[in-house]
């Protein structure tokens, strides 16, 4: 019995020693095979499904319900007109033609150009402008139903709205319309990687706000070489709605600036019984000093108070001011409050204007291409005197400034930097401001969230 066992286990690893030869020797053989057998299995498996019923075979039942047509109650022709509007806006650009603006606004039609062509008040308020505001409303197919442009005339707080509409008789008329602005606040905030109006850009701020942040800091931060990359900045600004779009920018509400580890803060304050408000910092000090640091916004000093080569007589002279580089047409403000003392032309000032300040303190501004005021006005700190120009001995487009006390000629950065704050807060109005200071560290602590967030 035991032989028996021994011969069959014998047998069998001699067959699976075989086997094992031939799958090496011949693969695509036992797998072409092995296929077949399944595809035989699969079709085993078809032929087992097919014994199930014929569906052609079982029971049919009709069952009818009655459907209200949909269309009963529309009147014939109303299966033409359009479904819904469209709704675009965009900014007027100073070469525009009827054509390019609907273009952009998504307008296909004809008869509203050729309208706007040759419609006076769209003529006068919407070609050859830019930077106006203007929405066109339309039907499905890109018709032109109503198109409205708006703009701020003026600081009367309205704004303008021209209106272009679709009549009942498929004509188009227009009107000019007046309506009040609204104003209302927003937070925002940004981190300093290269330059401020680099930041403000990436955090949508407008550039007009980028400038007062700028102008209310500069006594204390040279925004041209003292910014630190990750400075961080919130602010709290007004913005001008029209028809609940926003218009265009207001006033810098409140603001915060980090640079190198120092925090500076401002807020808008008026007085009850004052003409005008002023900043100050949230402890009620002024941030008004006699003198701005700089009569242009944003320029380059190209020659300061000392001696030089001058660029015309080619010998070396006291230069007796600072000059700025800037474009021509750049506005030109007076530093301080006071009145003009001189407007005209004047050897080689070329066009030039003295304001006379309190304390014997004069201020003077030359070369520009344009004067905007006129002998013995009063000028108030900031206002516009004229433009940045090249005339009288100049080489090139930029504002000499002088500073003159009792007639000598100081340096005007040394006189700037060491002019006197204005009073601050005062006792009968501190408890007003203490309010008001409390809810702007609030938002100031909002839109500082808001610029983290983004940044995360």
């Amino acid at each position: 019995m035991i032989h028996g066992l021994t011969t069959v286990r014998t047998a069998s690893i001699a067959l699976l020693d075989r086997l094992s030869r031939t799958i090496q020797q011949h693969p695509k053989r036992i797998t072409a095979a092995i296929a077949a057998l399944l595809l035989t299995g699969g079709g085993g498996a078809f032929a087992v499904a097919s014994f199930a019923p014929d569906p052609a075979e079982l029971p049919v039942r009709m069952v009818n319900y009655p459907v209200e047509s949909l269309a009963d109650n529309l009147v014939l022709g109303q299966l033409d007109a359009p479904g819904f509007s469209l709704f675009r806006s965009e900014q007027v650009r100073s070469s525009d033609t009827p054509e390019s603006l609907l273009q952009r606004l998504g307008v296909a039609d004809p008869a509203a150009a050729a309208f706007m062509r040759g419609d006076t008040p769209v003529r006068q308020n919407v070609l050859g402008r830019s930077g106006r505001t203007v929405s066109a409303e339309t039907t499905d197919d890109h018709r032109l139903i109503r198109l409205k442009v708006r703009w701020v005339p003026d600081d009367s707080g309205n704004f303008r709205r021209l209106v272009v509409e679709r009549t009942a008789d498929n004509k188009f008329t227009s009107r000019v319309e007046t309506a009040k602005l609204a104003t209302s606040s927003r937070l925002s905030g940004g981190i300093i990687h290269s330059s401020l109006f680099a930041a403000t850009d990436a955090s949508n701020i407008p550039d007009a706000v980028a400038v007062q942040v700028a102008e209310l800091f500069s006594g204390n931060i040279d925004f041209r070489r003292s910014l630190r990359k990750g400075d961080r900045f919130s602010v709290v600004y007004e913005t001008l709605e029209a028809d609940g779009e926003p218009l265009s920018s207001g006033r810098v509400l409140s603001a915060e600036f980090v640079n190198n580890g120092k925090t500076h803060q401002a807020i808008w304050f008026q007085e009850p019984n004052a003409t005008k408000g002023a900043y100050y910092t949230l402890d009620g000090e002024s941030m008004r000093r006699a003198y701005l640091t700089s009569p242009v916004e944003f320029s380059r000093v190209t020659s300061g108070f000392k001696m030089r080569l001058h660029p015309i007589l080619q010998t070396w002279r006291a230069h007796l001011g600072t000059d700025f580089a800037a474009p021509t047409g750049t506005a030109v403000r007076t530093v301080g409050d006071g009145v003009v003392e001189f407007s005209g032309v004047q050897n080689g000032y070329g066009n030039v204007v003295f304001i006379k300040h309190r304390n014997q303190h004069v201020t003077v501004y030359a070369h520009l291409s344009r004067i905007d005021v006129r002998q013995g006005q009063s000028v108030e700190q900031g206002q516009t005197l004229g433009a940045v120009g090249a005339t009288g001995w100049a080489t090139g487009p930029h504002l000499h400034f002088e500073f003159r006390v009792n007639g000598v000629h100081q340096d005007p950065m040394t006189i700037v930097a060491k002019s006197e704050a204005a009073a601050p807060v005062s006792a009968a109005a501190r408890p007003a401001f203490n309010r008001l200071a409390s809810t702007m560290r609030v938002q100031l602590s909002a839109a500082a969230l808001i610029e983290q967030a983004s940044a995360d």
